[in-house]
């Protein structure tokens, strides 16, 4: 149970916003880890699965429905055009959840602060099991709501403020429960974005960009990954969490290798160079 004050101080003071789409498989916990709030904002995509009567079971959620044009747009919309009028946003995917201690770190310290935004890191589990660790890094995901900005980012998207930013002790669960085929659909979806973002990032690539255009990335984060989730120490979990990664890097290096460009035409981009440089 949250305390009465809690419920009326970061209750207050803090509206959390989920975007989801078919996250039956998620929701309910997350829902369950913001009994304290006073209003949650469901901000949907138009699922067919039990998402809606998921959020309806809850008193405290504010369900709206917006067709997907990014996560940028979506997120923005949903900060400005739901009733929102708490001071700070909480901004979460379906898939974590707010624990007893995060929720005491926002109600105390962060609150007596009064910052433009909070770091969170991430308690990364595999179905239920938390790992030692992740490559998922602390992002800004609490901010004053009059304060942010919403970047889109390749697959994602992130926010900035401008003003302090209380790095957070206590982590935030993110813990993915949907079957592996809804999984994978993702991860294609999501490649093809990275792909895109990385040819539009093309002159100023990053040693992890460079890495990725090599080929090698996916042997790189299956060891780094299984490493950082606990290796032996966390078992099945640990495995399945390298091999999601490895999946992914897979996934993109096959684009940028291989004859899928950007542009969906079929010819690399080195090929499509070398065509035009014949044709002149």
């Amino acid at each position: 149970m949250f305390s009465a004050r809690a419920k009326s101080r970061a209750g207050a003071a803090v509206t959390p916003l989920v975007l989801t789409l078919d996250e039956a498989p998620n929701l309910g916990r997350a829902l369950a880890s913001l009994a304290w709030a006073d209003r949650v904002v469901v901000l949907d995509s138009g699922s067919t699965d039990a998402t809606r009567a998921i959020a309806e079971r809850h008193p405290n959620v504010a369900f709206f429905t917006r067709p997907f044009d990014g996560f940028k747009g979506q997120t923005e919309h949903g900060i400005s055009a739901t009733g929102i009028t708490s001071d700070y946003v909480l901004a979460l995917d379906a898939d974590m959840a707010v624990t007893p201690a995060l929720l005491a770190e926002i109600e105390g310290p962060f609150l007596d602060a009064a910052p433009a935004g909070g770091l969170l890191p991430f308690e990364y589990r595999i179905l239920g099991r938390p790992l030692l660790g992740s490559l998922l890094a602390p992002q800004l995901r609490l901010f004053r709501r009059d304060a942010v900005q919403v970047v889109q980012e390749g697959h994602g998207h992130k926010f900035a403020v401008a003003g302090s930013v209380r790095r957070f002790a206590a982590p935030l669960v993110h813990d993915d429960r949907k079957s592996v085929e809804r999984w994978a659909r993702s991860q294609i979806g999501y490649s093809r974005h990275e792909q895109e973002r990385m040819a539009r990032a093309a002159g100023s690539a990053s040693i992890k960009d460079r890495l990725r255009r090599t080929g090698l990335m996916p042997l790189a984060a299956g060891a780094l990954a299984y490493v950082r989730a606990g290796g032996p120490l966390r078992g099945g979990a640990a495995l399945r969490y390298a091999y999601e990664r490895v999946v992914f890097e897979c996934l993109l290096a096959m684009r940028l290798l291989g004859e899928d460009g950007p542009e969906g035409t079929g010819i690399s981009t080195q090929r499509r160079r070398d065509a035009e440089t014949q044709r002149e």
